[in-house]
């Protein structure tokens, strides 16, 4: 069991809930329903969980040694060595082979080549370029880091055929900087002994105060796309504005969680709350309501 739970941890399996982002253009699509569209998004969904899978395995095989030398990450499977380093490359020929299989599948079920490699690659190249070295330079990191957020959103909206919403497209930017920076907040604390050279570039006043100029611009965008005309029209209602305090109160509650947890992982934060994770899961009934409750009584 022990085993199983080691190969688990080097695939990142938790962070697969970050690829949830796909599903958001289908879900504000009105056609979550739609079973050849939700096909779609779940195939982008293993795709892209493969891809970070890949990413991670092969970030932590080039980590392996200053991984050792960290405070957390030295419990990481390979820099513990309860996985051999030779396993861990077999792996990622496995998930390899299986991401490839799955994009020739989703190529043939959308045919849509073009954006769907380029939205693929320009994932793998930013992640890849942050493994070798891009991860050490201030700003660029959380960048890149954010991008992914992005990206997942984009491919979302062309699994579906859907274009994404102006001002939800900044939501998402500013809500993944935010989450991002708050990661980077709580790193100081555990890169004592200097394993990350990044973290010495910043400190607290200058993530404090973008983590929450970001938090009040996504607030703020959330607010115009629930005011937005076309939202309203899309949805035939104007409901969605009174999630808008939820949604802060969602804000304040991970907030508060950061300043506790060491390392500050959004993924972590959200796993371990049961409030945050209510509050997450409130949010999404109100929404499914809101846009599907009218469709469902017709």
């Amino acid at each position: 069991m022990l085993k199983i739970m080691s190969y688990i941890q080097l695939l990142r399996v938790h962070h697969y809930i970050k690829n949830i982002i796909i599903f958001i253009p289908l879900f504000f699509t009105m056609q979550i329903i739609n079973v050849p569209l939700l096909r779609n998004a779940g195939l982008g969904f293993l795709i892209f969980s493969l891809l970070a899978s890949i990413i991670y395995i092969f970030n932590d095989l080039r980590d392996i040694e200053k991984d050792r030398q960290h405070n957390s990450k030295c419990r990481r499977p390979l820099a513990s060595g309860e996985i051999p380093v030779l396993h861990a490359i077999l792996i990622m020929i496995i998930l390899a082979v299986l991401l490839i299989t799955l994009i020739v599948l989703l190529i043939i079920l959308i045919d849509n080549l073009l954006i769907i490699f380029s939205l693929l690659l320009l994932y793998f190249s930013l992640n890849i370029g942050y493994s070798l070295g891009l991860k050490n330079f201030p700003i660029v990191d959380i960048t890149i880091l954010t991008s992914g957020y992005i990206i997942r959103l984009l491919f979302g909206a062309v699994l579906v055929g859907s274009n994404v919403s102006v001002w939800l497209y900044l939501v998402i930017i500013m809500g993944a900087y935010y989450l991002v920076l708050g990661k980077r907040k709580n790193e100081i604390a555990s890169n004592e002994n200097g394993t990350r050279e990044v973290i010495n570039f910043y400190n607290h006043d200058f993530l404090d105060k973008n983590m929450y100029v970001c938090q009040a611009l996504c607030i703020i965008f959330y607010a115009l796309w629930s005011f937005d005309s076309e939202t309203i029209e899309r949805f035939q209602t104007s409901a969605f504005i009174y999630t808008i305090p939820l949604i802060f109160l969602i804000f304040l509650k991970y907030s508060l969680n950061i300043e506790k947890i060491a390392e500050g992982d959004p993924v972590s934060v959200l796993l371990k709350d049961r409030i945050l994770l209510l509050l997450v899961g409130i949010y999404v009934i109100c929404a499914f309501c809101i846009i599907y409750f009218n469709r469902i009584v017709l």
